[in-house]
Parts: structure tokens; C-alpha cells; sequence
């Protein structure tokens, strides 16, 4: 029986592309977080809008104890022109006996949608998972009248596999049910030219 690698502790470092890095996660990030998160259209599928800076604060501290935990491994995603934090994005999920997890609480501010960051920070993530921590399946999930999200989870190659009825209930959104993506490890070769030519179009009409 072949004996896997341990993944490293911490799982994952920076992740630095041409767009966007994705930082571990920290309390430094809150107030460029904050303010990237005002519009309620983040979060409109994945739970009721943090109005208040308390609130936002409550979502950060949950992260960040998730992080301590070794539960999940939160980012900030910061833009590589100006190192503003424009969002926020996770591997949670972990299996590592079964090298598997998911990639999920990805949100960016409106302003960003469309510009290659989110394109760019999946590709870092699905990159270092499969080559880095040896992943045979990576997982994503979204709202299923999610049609944006799904779209792109498409446009990028994950394959879809169907939906959980009534998967969870969601404070401030309600009954979800849900819509499971994944990437393997026999995709990743597709699915990293999808990203790098959706990424180099971006880059090519200057964002």
C-alpha cells in the first residue's frame, strides 16, 4: 500500500498570480474587507448580508478560528497592483487520507466581477492542490438558482454532478438546495487550459 505524503502544516502559503494573491486569512485584512463586502449582491447566496461592522467582524472571527483549528484555510484575496483585499476565498473540506477537498466562501466586491481575479484565483488553488498538495478531487458547490456561479463552474471545465435537495439551511437565505461541481485529478490538465486561456484574454484586454 502506497504511504502518502503528509500535506504541510500550514496547508498553504501565499499564492501569488498576475491579477490577485491569495493571503492567508488575518485580522489585518478587516477593514479592506469590509469595505469590499458592502454591496449585498456578495452575499446573496451564501448568507444574510453582515450590514454591520459587527457583524462582518463575527463572519472574520469565524474564519480565523475555522484557520486555528485546522478545519479550513481561509484567504484574503488581494490585488497585486495596489494590495488591496478585494474578497475572500477558502479550502475547507480537507480530506487528506483521501486527498480531497473543497473550494468554497468565495466572494469578490462587484467591481472585480468580470476582470479575471476570481478566474486567476481558482486557477491558484486548483494548481496547488493537484500539484502540489497530490489531490484526486477538488469540490465545488453553489446555490443551485445560483446560475452565475454555476456558469462559471462550467466555463472552466468542473464537472457537474447534480443537486442535493434540501442540503442546508442557510441564516438569512433559507431551505438551500445545492448544486455539487467537481474538479479530478484526470481533469486538471483541461481544466488548466480553460483558466489560463480565460485568464490570458483578460490580461490581453487589460482586465
Amino acid at each position: 500500500m502506497t504511504v502518502l505524503p503528509a500535506w504541510p502544516d500550514p496547508l498553504a502559503p501565499v499564492l501569488t498570480g498576475t491579477l490577485v494573491r491569495l493571503e492567508p486569512l488575518a485580522a489585518d485584512h478587516a477593514d479592506e474587507l469590509f469595505a469590499a463586502s458592502r454591496d449585498p449582491a456578495v452575499w446573496r447566496w451564501m448568507r444574510s448580508f453582515p450590514a454591520s461592522r459587527e457583524s462582518f467582524d463575527a463572519w472574520l472571527e469565524d474564519a480565523l478560528q475555522a484557520a486555528a483549528a485546522g478545519t479550513e484555510v481561509p484567504f484574503a484575496t488581494v490585488r497585486t497592483d495596489d494590495g488591496t483585499a478585494i474578497g475572500s476565498t477558502r479550502y475547507l473540506a480537507l480530506r487528506p487520507d483521501d486527498r480531497g477537498l473543497e473550494i468554497g466562501w468565495t466572494w469578490l466586491t462587484p467591481s472585480t466581477w468580470r476582470t479575471g481575479a476570481n478566474v486567476e484565483a481558482k486557477l491558484l488553488m486548483l494548481r496547488y492542490a493537484f500539484e502540489t498538495l497530490g489531490c484526486l478531487r477538488v469540490e465545488l458547490k453553489t446555490h443551485a438558482e445560483n446560475q452565475r456561479s454555476r456558469d462559471a463552474m462550467l466555463a472552466m471545465g468542473a464537472w457537474f454532478e447534480g443537486i442535493h435537495r434540501k442540503h442546508r439551511i442557510v441564516p438569512g437565505i433559507g431551505v438551500r438546495d445545492t448544486a455539487w461541481f467537481s474538479v479530478i485529478d484526470d481533469d486538471w490538465p483541461a481544466v488548466q487550459r480553460r483558466l489560463r486561456s480565460r485568464l490570458e484574454a483578460h490580461l490581453g484586454s487589460g482586465g
